[in-house]
């Protein structure tokens, strides 16, 4: 499998997909460098992302902002006011490099059904996968299976919001061109792991 910085597999994206309307306006804020108190008016006061409790809009706003962090102003802008094309390929980089449950399973998974011809993923590649995984980071031995139910939910909903999948029923594979936007940033910033976990069709 492929490696990033981070050693181990997070189960933080459970607090959402690519969510991507929400992350538009969590790039802004970011562009926009406020402080504590004006992140906290915006999240908790002003409710920007339209969550029924506080709890679930400050959860929601800090996958956002941690999976965003991976990246810099450039891509911030991109998802900003990018095309929902552009905006949805730079949420999944950000949120391949965030989580390696979400590149791994693309370097592998995904990128083998391709070569192999096999149109659709299933709940069984989502049982191997992880049984890879905890061979890898023996913490993922111990989540519990409504754990595991939720993070592929997750996974799978990101890989139909960003077009590599049909949808999370059929799970039938796509074909993906990577918006130039996008494949430049990338090489230029020399994330040479994230594009390739994009680059599998």
């Amino acid at each position: 499998m492929g490696t990033t910085e981070n050693k181990t597999y997070n189960g933080e994206i459970v607090a959402g997909s690519l969510l991507i309307e929400e992350s538009r306006k969590i790039a802004r804020l970011l562009l926009e460098t406020i402080d504590s108190d004006g992140w906290r008016k915006a999240i908790v006061l002003d409710n920007i992302l339209q969550k029924r409790s506080p709890a679930a809009a400050v959860r929601q706003a800090r996958l956002i902002r941690h999976r965003l962090g991976t990246m810099d102003k450039e891509l911030w802008q991109l998802v900003h006011a990018g095309s929902f094309e552009i905006t949805s390929q730079a949420l999944l980089a950000a949120s391949i490099k965030h989580s390696r449950l979400v590149g791994d399973f693309m370097d592998t998974i995904i990128r083998k059904h391709w070569q192999t011809f096999t149109q659709n993923i299933g709940p069984g590649d989502w049982n191997r996968f992880l049984e890879t995984c905890g061979q890898i980071d023996p913490q993922v031995e111990a989540w519990k299976d409504s754990t595991r139910s939720k993070l592929k939910q997750i996974v799978f909903r990101i890989l139909a919001e960003s077009k590599y999948i049909d949808n999370t029923q059929t799970c039938k594979l796509l074909p993906v061109s990577i918006a130039p936007e996008i494949k430049k940033y990338l090489i230029k910033k020399n994330e040479t792991y994230v594009l390739s976990c994009m680059e599998i069709t």
